[in-house]
């Protein structure tokens, strides 16, 4: 789910390294600026050469379909060119060319960036899907390429009987979804997905290839675990560490409508005192009488799983209407919580990539748990919203155990985290984003201020504070650091907060 904007003018100079290629690049952080005409475009015809033809521009067979996102709502963008980046070099050959003309860059993995950060109005996009292998090595890390989307990075660890915790979506990019953090079903039990990163490949403002990691780079590797993406350089490859790959149990439970506020009261409670073994979420669809259902992922059998479900029915006060509870291999469960259960790996892969699954159009917003709210002023602000839902995801556990700032993701100590999630035309949009904002501030004023980054919002009120907390300061310190002249900079980027 992913986030960049305006380029300023930053010089070459310094001490030179040459690369695989025999190209020059700009190291060291004494580098002289030399002068750039912010008023004049990037060469394009020689950007497009330097990557041998894959560099798009709105004229080329390819572009109307290279240029799109995952939300239909930003399809008004239209970037200046869409570069297929191969490899790093690609990256730096992009910012070399980019970089002091005045034009919006982003790099984009999956395209999921909910305002369409990754697709800038006139600017340069560096698409790393190409960049999508996925190689599980002897020692039990994988190794990732920043292109590579979530079931892709799935089927490679199952093959080999691993797992790597992360999103529930299958086509989202496993950068966008690290770097700002990385909840997931399996997060109470193995961490975020930001948590198992061992080190990264980053390309900076200045065209430089570092490796980010406990003892390299250590800021950097600190503001990538959770600082949100586009924010310190471009990440080409991660490493992370993986675990063996259990079998799970998947399960889901409705309740009638007329019971949705005690299931939200009760399924606050329970997940407060539920083992790390447990993840679990609770949908509240808006309606005039609004409906609550429960589903999640167990890392174990549905035996002992049973008595669980059990304890949170008591609570409710109330019998579902449908309970399900189902082993799955690893792999299998994955699909499961993807909405593509019976269909291939192929398959769970966006249309315009041979698969089944569309694109969407929607507008959304979040909060962060941080203690049980009130669940009658919950289910209230639900009441006369058709059509959007209230997700709350399940914290704590393992997510816990680290302290707020020992990784830029800072809510270490929190009970949830919430969605609301409105699918919209563009005709319709203004509405919903109304609703949606409606609900959230309503969320904010029970007691849930925090934000996800990686469900970015335009109006988010203190946005800097709700993603980052107390963690904002050292974010800003290390844009300082690594982008000083805020080539990355965008309207919600770490450097304007």
């Amino acid at each position: 789910m992913d986030r960049r904007g305006f380029l300023t003018a930053l010089g070459i100079g310094g001490t030179m390294a040459l690369t695989g290629t025999g190209r020059a690049y700009a190291t060291g952080p004494d580098r002289p600026r030399a002068p750039r005409d912010t008023t004049a475009p990037p060469d394009w015809s020689a950007l497009k050469a330097r990557l041998d033809g894959r560099l798009l521009l709105p004229q080329d067979q390819g572009y109307a379909v290279a240029r799109l996102g995952y939300n239909e709502l930003n399809d008004v963008q239209l970037p200046a060119a869409v570069a297929r980046c191969t490899s790093p070099d690609d990256v730096r050959s992009c910012l070399d060319a980019a970089r002091g003309h005045g034009v919006p860059i982003a790099a984009r993995s999956g395209g999921h960036s909910y305002l369409g950060y990754s697709v800038p109005n006139d600017g340069l996009v560096m698409d790393l899907r190409p960049m999508a292998r996925v190689q599980v090595q002897p020692d039990g890390t994988v190794r990732v390429g920043a292109g590579a989307r979530l079931i892709e990075v799935y089927a490679a660890l199952a093959a080999a009987g691993r797992l790597l915790p992360a999103g529930s979506c299958p086509t989202v990019g496993i950068s966008g979804l690290a770097l700002g953090g990385g909840i997931g079903v399996l997060s109470r039990r193995y961490g975020l997905t930001c948590d198992r990163l061992v080190s990264a490949r980053v390309v900076t403002a200045d065209s430089r290839l570092l490796t980010a990691s406990p003892s390299c780079e250590p800021d950097l590797y600190w503001a990538l675990r959770g600082g949100g993406g586009g924010n310190f350089g471009v990440v080409t490859e991660f490493t992370f560490s993986t675990e063996p790959a259990p079998d799970l149990t998947v399960f889901a439970l409705r309740f009638p409508a007329e019971a949705a506020t005690s299931v939200v009261g009760a399924w606050q409670e329970w997940i407060a005192d539920a083992p790390s073994e447990l993840w679990t979420n609770c949908v509240v669809s808006g309606a005039d009488r609004p409906t609550a259902r429960v589903g999640g992922c167990y890392v174990g059998r549905p035996g002992d799983l049973d008595p669980l479900l059990d304890r949170l029915v008591t609570a409710a006060g109330t019998q579902p209407t449908s309970r399900t509870a189902q082993s799955k291999s690893y792999l299998d469960a994955m699909k499961y919580m993807a909405g593509c259960a019976n269909d291939t790996i192929a398959q769970c892969h966006p249309v315009s990539e041979g698969g089944r699954l569309p694109r969407e159009g929607f507008v959304a917003a979040s909060r962060i748990l941080t203690a049980p709210l009130d669940a009658q002023q919950v289910t209230r602000l639900m009441t006369g919203h058709p059509g959007i839902d209230l997700l709350l995801d399940s914290l704590g556990g393992a997510v816990s155990r680290l302290a707020p700032d020992a990784t830029a993701f800072p809510h270490r100590s929190a009970l949830a985290s919430a969605q609301i999630y409105a699918g919209a035309t563009p005709a319709g949009q203004q509405a919903a984003t109304a609703a949606v904002d409606a609900i959230r501030d309503g969320l904010g004023a029970l007691g849930a201020t925090g934000a996800y980054v990686n469900y970015i919002d335009a109006t988010l009120p203190d946005w800097g504070t709700a993603y980052y907390g107390g963690n904002l300061a050292r974010l800003k310190s290390v844009t300082r650091q690594y982008d000083p002249d805020q080539v990355f900079a965008f309207p919600q980027s770490v450097a304007r907060a």
